[in-house]
């Protein structure tokens, strides 16, 4: 079982192989080539030739090779040729050959060209044209050569055209140029052609210079004729075409004048209406321009009255948020002033409150010995306040007029003095004035001072 799997897998192997290798062999052929499969071809010959399409190549009993299709193009400048005549001609020619595709010419070529190169194909060709071209010019004349050049071609094409299909070539074209010969018999014959063509074409214009004459001098004689009955007919048209002309130029002016008339009674209402619808234009012109002038001078009053309003409304606008804003600012600034100030003087109260508490406290909870404290720290300066009263008086400046006599025996001066000094008011009266009492001791000491003097 097994080994009958592994031969059947063999086989299948072997096929895929062969059949590979037979498609590989394949080989078709391009348009400009011709196939060419040599070895065993059957009743086909020696080779097998195919031009388009394609075929198989059968491995180890055949191979294959291509034979180009393009065109050889061929020099074959002929010198020292022998004409019919037995005038040796030069005939410079280009001959353009190729293989051709024809059945039988494609095996010859196959026998023949297969293992060929271009240029060794191209020699043999050269070689064969020279030869059938020898062979051509030694059939002809040299006035064939030079005058019936197609009957040259064509003896050209017939000849070469066998002898290249032997080798599987056919003629494509054939160019030849100038033909010349070593004598100088063709540019002989160049020159008698010439003289010839002159001399006809001289006698052809002497003729034609006789006919001109001919032509001339009775082109001259009916000239005269038809001149003469011309002029006798001109000067009978001019006589009436002056009457004529008389007539139409007595018409011509009375129309002018009668055109003349209508034109200047036109010209002149036209003038007039010209004129009319002028002024009524201008009047119109001059009502639209007041109007515009009119328009332009209110838009501008109110406008500008507008304008100024509108900036005097902006401006007190403005007046009145800068005063509400100072004004605010100041209200803002004295409340604040004010509020620092009762801050401040609060602060001075509750420091002195607390400073008259704790006086109270140090003098037992008796408040008036807290004021006599107060009182006693404040003599100093309550006396020194009353020298101050008098201390600006400058005594060498004060006059008194007085007759010097006194009660109490004293001088003007000292009672001046004296009554300086009483007018400033005592302590006690001061106390008393303010609704407080000075110590008793201060009280009695005064009394018992004042008693003293009164004693």
């Amino acid at each position: 079982m097994l080994e009958s799997m592994y031969l059947m897998v063999a086989v299948v192997f072997v096929g895929i192989i062969l059949f590979a290798s037979i498609i590989k062999r394949y080989r078709r052929c391009p348009s400009d080539k011709i196939l060419v499969v040599y070895g065993t071809t059957g009743k086909r010959g020696s080779a097998k030739c195919i031009h388009g399409g394609g075929t198989f190549v059968w491995p180890i009993i055949q191979d294959y090779q291509y034979l180009s299709l393009t065109p050889i193009s061929i020099d074959a400048n002929l010198t020292n040729a022998l004409s019919r005549q037995n005038i040796r001609v030069d005939v410079p020619s280009r001959f353009t050959v190729g293989i051709s595709t024809d059945p039988e010419s494609m095996n010859a070529a196959a026998e023949r060209l297969l293992d060929l190169k271009p240029t060794q194909i191209q020699e043999l060709a050269r070689d064969i044209l020279f030869g059938q071209l020898r062979l051509v010019i030694a059939t002809m004349s040299i006035e064939e050569l030079n005058n019936d050049r197609d009957k040259f071609l064509e003896s050209i094409s017939a000849n070469v055209e066998v002898e290249l299909k032997k080798i599987g070539l056919r003629l494509i074209n054939v160019n030849v140029t100038d033909i010349k010969d070593e004598s100088g018999y063709i540019e002989a014959l160049g020159r008698e052609a010439a003289a010839k063509a002159i001399n006809e074409a001289k006698v052809r214009v002497a003729e034609q210079d006789k006919i001109g004459a001919i032509g001339k001098a009775e082109a001259e004689r009916e000239t005269r004729i038809r001149t003469s009955e011309a002029n006798a007919q001109a000067v009978q048209g001019e006589n009436n075409a002056k009457v004529d002309i008389a007539n139409s130029e007595a018409f011509r002016r009375e129309k002018e004048a009668e055109a003349l008339r209508r034109a200047s009674a036109a010209e002149k209402v036209a003038s007039a209406r010209a004129l009319q619808e002028a002024y009524a234009a201008e009047r119109e012109a001059e009502e639209a321009r007041a109007e515009r002038e009119r328009s332009t001078q209110t838009a501008n009053v109110l406008v500008s009255q507008e304008i100024e309003k509108k900036r005097r409304i902006i401006e007190a606008e403005a007046e009145a948020e800068k005063i509400r804003v100072n004004a605010k600012g100041e209200a803002d600034a004295i409340y604040a002033r004010m509020e620092a100030e009762a801050k401040g003087y609060y602060e001075v109260l509750t420091k002195q409150a607390a400073g008259y508490k704790q006086m109270v406290e140090a003098a037992g909870g008796d408040a008036n010995k807290a004021y006599m404290l107060l009182l006693t720290e404040k003599l100093p300066e309550l006396v020194r306040t009353q020298v101050e009263a008098i201390k600006g008086v400058n005594i060498d400046h004060v006059t008194v007029w007085d007759s010097g006599n006194s009660a109490d025996g004293k001088g003007s001066t000292a009672n001046f003095l004296s009554g300086l000094m009483k007018s400033v008011p005592p302590l006690h009266d001061l106390f008393n004035q303010a609704g407080l009492d000075l110590p008793s001791y201060l009280v009695k000491e005064k009394t018992v001072e004042n008693a003293e003097k009164a004693d």
